[in-house]
């Protein structure tokens, strides 16, 4: 049986259709890496099977399912989606690593670095990774977790985070700002509440000054 809600819908997908590209089954709000891991998972179990002009399509097996077995799927809008929030300071003068967004939504805006969990990756191992792409290294550990809803004027819910916060306190080396989307920067004076901060960082902020395993739901009007 499928378990997987992005397994499921590709199954619902391809049911409706003789092929379908990768480029026109996979959803714009998932990761390429992750979907294609979920469609590779299928192939393996004789599900789907990819066509000679490079569309998928369902096998005999995957069409004996039936689309009714996946009727009820969750909407994607309605799914978390998974961050891990990067607590960085530097180890010789414990400076706060930040970042800038460079785009929208959020723009100018300032917070802690985050990056997606990675499906064949521990979350301290993709921390790591993360970090060493802006040219530092250093080690993790985790503090706690939650949930994240960020909401309109409306009270309507915009977007929905499943986060790991994790710490590091012994960064080393320079920063390599080669990221057209953010620049990074270290600062001494970390101010949560100052108006270019991202809405989460005043909560963020709190549980690591606390420094004790937490986990939260907590909302906030973006």
């Amino acid at each position: 049986m499928i378990r997987h809600h992005i397994q499921n819908a590709i199954l619902y997908s391809l049911s409706f259709a003789d092929g379908i590209r990768f480029s026109d089954l996979k959803p714009n709000d998932l990761e390429n890496k992750l979907f294609d891991y979920h469609l590779k998972q299928l192939v393996r179990d004789g599900l789907v099977i990819k066509n000679e002009d490079g569309g998928y399509s369902l096998s005999t097996e995957g069409k004996r399912l039936g689309r009714s077995v996946f009727s009820t799927l969750p909407n994607q809008s309605e799914l978390a989606r998974s961050v891990l929030f990067l607590v960085v300071r530097r180890k010789s003068d414990s400076s706060w690593l930040l970042y800038q967004r460079k785009t929208h939504p959020l723009k100018d805006r300032v917070g802690f670095i985050h990056c997606a969990p990675e499906i064949d990756k521990s979350i301290l191992e993709t921390a790591k990774n993360n970090l060493q792409l802006i040219g530092l290294k250093g080690d993790f550990k985790i503090l706690g977790g939650g949930f994240f809803r960020g909401l309109d004027d409306n009270q309507v819910v915009e977007s929905f985070t499943n986060f790991s916060l994790l710490v590091c306190d012994n960064a080393e080396g320079d920063i390599r700002n080669n990221d057209d989307r953010a620049s990074y920067f270290w600062t001494q004076q970390l101010d949560p509440q100052a108006d270019n901060m991202i809405n989460n960082m005043p909560t963020l902020f709190e549980k690591v000054e606390q420094a004790k395993p937490f986990f939260i739901e907590s909302n906030f009007k973006i």
